[in-house]
């Protein structure tokens, strides 16, 4: 039986601490709720099986329930290691695990992606809702601006993730993300190349902005009014 562990977070941090190329821990973000497939529960229970048996300790929102349970579960049973991080709110409404070798608590969701963020070496995320997306995003977005180095995956199954995907490539050509911003993630379906890939990860170098002079010229006629 693993032991628990909790403790409280909130100090400021470094974005760049912890960046690791070793992947000894992953984070996962997921639904609270399991969906209406069964393939999505099949997906999150393989890839913490897969976790543990490759010793790799998950990091993750602190949940007992949906998908999040699921993967967490998992990775329990094959004997690996999760961490959970997530806000006193969320206790009080009593849906964090009981059950995990630790459990962080902390005061805000702000702080929670913070914390996730310094423990983990990389994301995946499996299908879920507003809070997998926007924990997903505001990790793409540190590494756009240059704040940190770690790897992004989309992992899902039936093409869950694929009219996001469409939507990114319409940033793309639309010059409002550049191309190889765009391609410095992965989406895919295989657990196997998701785990590859990120071993082998090699962040973008692409500069944010599409158009130095175009901004230069932006900036200027700002100026001028």
């Amino acid at each position: 039986m693993p032991s628990k562990t909790t403790a409280h977070f909130g100090a400021p941090f470094s974005l760049l601490a912890g960046d690791n190329p070793r992947m000894k821990t992953l984070c996962v973000y997921c639904g609270s709720n399991a969906g209406n497939d069964p393939a999505y529960a099949t997906l999150a229970r393989d890839l913490g099986a897969r976790l543990a048996r490759d010793g790799i300790t998950l990091v993750y929102g602190g949940g007992n329930v949906g998908l999040m349970g699921i993967v967490a579960d998992a990775v329990l049973a094959g004997g690996g290691e999760v961490i959970g991080v997530i806000p006193q709110q969320l206790v009080d409404w009593e849906v964090a695990h009981k059950g995990l070798t630790r459990l962080e608590v902390v005061h805000s969701m702000h702080e929670r992606k913070q914390r996730m963020f310094e423990l983990a070496d990389g994301f995946i995320a499996l299908p879920g809702g507003f809070g997998t997306l926007d924990e997903m995003f505001e990790m793409l977005t540190w590494r756009q601006l240059g704040l940190g180095k770690k790897p992004c995956v989309f992992l899902g199954i039936n093409g869950f993730w694929q009219p996001l995907m469409t939507m990114l490539d319409t940033m793309v050509e639309q010059r409002f993300l550049h191309p190889e911003q765009r391609a410095d993630m992965l989406h895919t379906s295989d657990i196997d190349a998701t785990l590859t890939w990120m071993r082998h990860y090699v962040p973008a170098q692409a500069d944010k902005w599409l158009d130095e002079k175009r901004r230069g010229q932006l900036k200027l006629s700002s100026e001028d009014v």
